[in-house]
Formats: C-alpha cells, structure tokens, sequence
C-alpha cells in the first residue's frame, strides 16, 4: 500500500531525474528524504510492480543528433527475436522493438538510429544491414522531419516543480 511519502516520491520521480551527480540525493532533499530513502523505496516500489521500469528520455537534437531513422523490417516471426538481439547490440542503435503488422503496413521489426547527419545514419543502416543480413527483407528507413517534446508518463497532476527545471 502507498503512504504519503511514496505518493510523494512518485509524484517527484515523473518529472524526471534531475541532472546532478546524485539525483537521489538531490529528490531526497527536495522531499526530505534521505538518498538512501528514496533508493530504498524506489526499490520497494519496484518490487510492488508499482514502478514497471525507468528509463532516461535524451533530448537528441540539443546534443547535436539532427539526423533520426526509424527503419523497419518486414522478417519472418521465427527471426524476429534473434535479429532483435543482434541489431540491439549495435552502438547506434538506441531502440529496437517487434510490433504486430497489419495489412497496410506489413513491417513488424522497428528500430532507431540517432546520428549528427543523414549521411552517418544511412552508412550505419548499412553496416546492420550488412552484418546481420537484412538485406532480403522488405525494409523502409523513416527519417524524421520534426521533433516532438518527448517525457515520461504523468499519472498526477499534483507535482509542484517544472519539468524544465531538469530538462
């Protein structure tokens, strides 16, 4: 069961970590909390399954990251989880994931390439292509031509400190 302090703690942890040398120690003194404190119920939080997982959004285009593909594969199933690995292994690939096809878009293999240009991106998809043999497979290389504010899930709305604060 959720006290106070947790509700508090998750409330804080949906703005984001701040980018500090000890962002739990810094949530713990913004909560009143020791670091231990936050990591111990951040930890019991997890293993209530009321925190699935936490993962770290990058603001690629500020870090100088213009150039964003998605490519998709249309591979057999029997493929799907073995290429997945491989691909996922690559240094710049930064997401890779398997999604249903359906029947206008029969691609069912995603993954993300970040790079500083379009010219980098497309000699990397070709390193993966190369290397993990891909080249059979219907593929389609998505770049992006805007970007969009991206964050975590808000499930409160009673936070009292600006997500810029910690952008």
């Amino acid at each position: 069961m959720l006290d106070a302090r947790d509700r508090q703690l998750l409330e804080r942890m949906q703005i984001g970590l701040p980018v500090c040398p000890r962002p739990y120690a810094e949530i713990g003194h913004f909560l009143a909390m020791s670091e231990a404190e936050v990591l111990e119920r951040l930890t019991h939080l997890k293993q209530q399954g009321l925190i699935k997982r936490m993962g770290v959004i990058v603001k690629h285009h500020q870090l100088g990251y213009r150039a964003n593909a998605m490519i998709v594969w249309n591979v057999p199933d029997t493929l799907i989880k073995q290429l997945g690995a491989r691909i996922s292994q690559f240094t710049f690939v930064t997401l890779c994931y398997q999604r249903p096809p359906h029947s206008q878009w029969p691609y069912n293999l995603y993954c993300m390439i970040h790079g500083k240009n379009k010219a980098t991106v497309l000699a990397q998809l070709d390193q993966l292509n190369t290397d993990c043999n891909l080249g059979e497979f219907n593929q389609e290389v998505l770049f992006s031509r805007r970007c969009f504010k991206q964050r975590g899930a808000l499930y409160s709305s009673n936070t009292d400190v600006s997500r810029e604060d910690h952008g």
